[in-house]
Formats: C-alpha cells, structure tokens, sequence
C-alpha cells in the first residue's frame, strides 16, 4: 500500500487496485467523549461549522504531523476503509511520501503512526522523488529532471539524475498558503471576513497567477468585519492574482535559486526537457506561463498532477518487490 499523506488530501494506493481512496486529511471529534465522528469529506463539511463540544481539524501541518494520536487514527481509519473485507490488507506493507526537508523526527513520527495503525512494515520516500516517479520521469538516468511539487503545506523543488536527488529546496507555502492569503487580503481592502472553503473556492473558479490569464468573476459571501452583517462582493480574478502576489513571489525565489546552484552539465539539460510541475497548486491558473515565463525554460504540468506521488509511491513499492525477487533468483542461480 502506497500513502500521500499530505496536508490538504491523503491518497492511497494499493498494488493491483491502483488508487482507491482520495480524501481530505481532515478529522472530526468530539471533545467531551474523544471520539471520531468523522474523517476526510464528511469531516471536511464540518470545517468552521461545529459546536463548541466538536472539533474538526487538520492534523498535519506543512507536510508534517501535528497531533501524532489524531494521525495514527486517521490512518487507521483509512486502511480500515480500502481493504474491502481483504484480511491481506489488514496489516499492510506501506510506503509513505514525506517532505524532503523533514527531520528524522518527524520521519519516526510518520513511520511509528503507521505501525501503531496496523502496518506489517513501513518505509518512508521523499516527496520529490515519489512524484517524480509518479509523472514518469527517466529519474535514473544520467540527465537531470527537475520537479516541482506545489502540495497543500509546502513546495519542493528538486532536481533528480542517476536515482537520486542532486538538489532539494522545500518552502513551506502551498494551496492552503494561498488560501491563507486570498482571506487577509479581502479582510483588509474590503472589510470581508471569508472562511478557508470560500478561499479555496474563488482560487479554483477565477484564481490565476498570470497576467495574461482570461479575466473571470464571481460572486463571494462572508461577513463584513465593521458591522458584523452578512455581505456579499463580486470578485475577478485580478482580485486573487493581486492577493496572491506575495508566496508567489517567495515560490519563484526558491526556484530561481535552485536553478542557479545546478550543475553546468544537468542545468544544460533543461533546455529541452524542461520543468515538470506536480501538485494541486500546479493546476493554479496561469502556474505553467508565469514559470515559463520567469525561466524562460520549457514547463509542462504533469498528467494528473494531483496523483502524482502516490503513484509513485505504489511503483516504489512495486520495484522494491522486484528488486528482492531478482535478488532471490540471483542467490539461488
């Protein structure tokens, strides 16, 4: 069994099934009694919307676990969930994607919720590599690929040649950054308070990032914040570009850097292969022209970047199984 375990969604592989589960990383308790009512879309419904004995909350943070107990649940609900009455997967070997730029901390953090959840045993891979294999990138030859991986918590940038990663840069902004953002910024120029769901809702629908991007409208609902009213205000997307501007210019910073620390020979590489981009944020509008843009090198998003590093994750674990049964067959020939 393969695990995105990311910040906004967990995504679960499992090897002959492909991937069977794709849930928000969000779970509901109650307080008084310590019990889940709900995990992923369900509890997702619940964000901003519960009572004072009820919480509903995001237990990782950046990529990284937040609160280890509400993890390990939430994990173990989910592999309770895909097995479908197959006792085989009761006690899973599991492949988990982390940030590359996580502490062997908070790596034994994500492996010891795995095993408390049931997992047989647990092996860890760097989210950058995981997505790199996912996009089916040629990350074992003797040529460089860079990645860029936009998640929910963080951003990673990568360059991989020869099975390994030649450079790594992780920024801890991703979508719910944007989110973050696109309230604070209708919160001071229009006296609108929003919640995360309507954020996220106007980035999807007319958010870009580019200048040249179709200009789009609609039409958003919160609270004023001087009288305490419900109110309505159209929006465009200029509105979400302009609020955005800041952690996108932090994102091409870290890009811009990693490019100039590259290897002649690997940096010569990229003017035909290019930037492959993976990751919700990915699918911002305007992503792929502003980088082109900014770099002037070939960007090409991914095909379906969102799955991108759980299946990665699931051919991880699949060349794994091969690698040991060739090394079978070599002992015993």
């Amino acid at each position: 069994m393969g695990i995105d375990l990311g910040t906004a969604n967990v995504l679960v592989y499992v090897k002959g099934r492909g991937i069977v589960l794709k849930e928000p990383s969000v779970v509901a308790t109650n307080k008084d009694t310590d019990r889940i009512l709900a995990v992923g879309i369900d509890a997702k419904r619940m964000l901003g919307r519960t009572p004072a004995n009820i919480t509903a909350i995001r237990p990782l943070k950046n990529g990284v676990i937040a609160d280890f107990n509400t993890t390990e649940r939430m994990i173990r609900y989910f592999i309770r969930k895909v097995h479908s009455g197959r006792k085989t997967l009761l006690h899973p070997r599991i492949v988990i994607s982390v940030p590359s730029a996580c502490t062997d901390v908070e790596r034994r953090a994500v492996m010891e919720s795995a095993e408390r959840a049931g997992a047989r045993q647990v092996f860890v891979i760097e989210e950058p590599m995981a997505a790199a294999i996912g996009a089916e990138l040629p990350v074992h030859e003797p040529s460089g690929n860079m990645i860029v991986d936009i998640g929910g918590g963080t951003t990673e940038v990568a360059v991989i040649s020869l099975g390994g990663m030649v450079l790594t840069r992780a920024l801890r902004i991703g979508g719910d950054d944007f989110d973050q953002a696109i309230i604070e910024y209708f919160k001071e120029k229009e006296n609108l308070i929003i919640g995360e769901r309507t954020a996220e809702e106007a980035k999807i629908k007319v958010g870009s990032v580019y200048p040249g991007s179709e200009s789009k409208k609609m039409e958003i609902k919160g609270r004023d914040f001087v009288s305490g009213l419900p109110k309505t205000l159209m929006i465009s997307t200029d509105d979400i570009r302009e609020s955005l501007a800041e952690p996108m210019k932090e994102l091409l910073k870290v890009i811009k850097e990693t490019l100039n620390r590259m290897p002649a020979e690997l940096a010569a590489d990229l003017v035909d292969r290019g930037i492959v981009l993976v990751g919700g944020g990915s699918m911002l509008g305007g992503m792929a022209d502003l980088l082109r843009e900014t770099t002037e090198l070939p960007v090409h998003i991914a095909d379906e970047p969102l799955n991108c590093v759980v299946m990665g994750t699931g051919r991880y674990l699949e060349q794994m199984a091969q690698l040991k049964k060739a090394q079978r067959y070599s002992l015993e020939d």
